[in-house]
């Protein structure tokens, strides 16, 4: 493999674009490139969710804070700290509880009981920011990213293919943890 710059037509000579040159030894190269793009595209969101939900009005809060805020809201049910971690894929639960917390001090959402479950439900306040934060969305991400001209169902495929992946590095994580 050389470092020249390449066309269209030689890409396969060039050298994956990676965070750890080590890491793209292996069997699957772009195995590592994935990675490397999940890393940039990871920091990109969560600065993304951070500065539109200030912008929003809710400066201050983390990207795990917006994440659970909208967890919270979606479809308006009550959620419990299980539902919230399981579909945010989340092992460390304090990290949630320590959100869900903050959220209900700033009168995003209250909480209630469903047996011995502690639940989390929007506020007014709660659904109000979050219709602000889709606004702010559509108008500073959406736009940009409808200008690209990117196909809606390749984007759709590669959702697919980012949980399907996400499952595979779940189960590759259970047989460290286990060895």
């Amino acid at each position: 493999m050389s470092n020249s710059s390449t066309t269209g037509s030689d890409k396969k000579d060039r050298d994956p674009v990676v965070s750890s040159a080590h890491l793209a030894t292996g069997a699957i190269p772009a195995l590592s490139e994935y990675e490397f793009g999940l890393i940039l595209a990871s920091s990109a969101f969560s600065r993304w969710t951070v500065r539109c939900m200030a912008s929003a009005g809710a400066p201050g809060m983390s990207a795990l804070d917006v994440l659970v805020l909208h967890a919270v809201n979606h479809r308006a049910r009550q959620k419990t700290l299980a539902d919230l971690c399981l579909v945010l894929n989340i092992e460390d639960t304090h990290t949630v509880s320590y959100a869900l917390k903050k959220l209900e001090r700033d009168g995003l959402i209250e909480t209630g009981r469903q047996g011995k479950e502690k639940t989390a439900a929007i506020s007014k306040k709660g659904a109000a920011l979050c219709t602000r934060y889709g606004e702010v969305r559509e108008d500073l991400l959406v736009r940009t990213v409808k200008s690209l001209s990117i196909n809606e169902a390749d984007l759709s495929n590669l959702s697919a293919l980012l949980r399907g992946l996400s499952g595979t590095y779940d189960q590759a994580s259970r047989a460290a943890a286990a060895s």
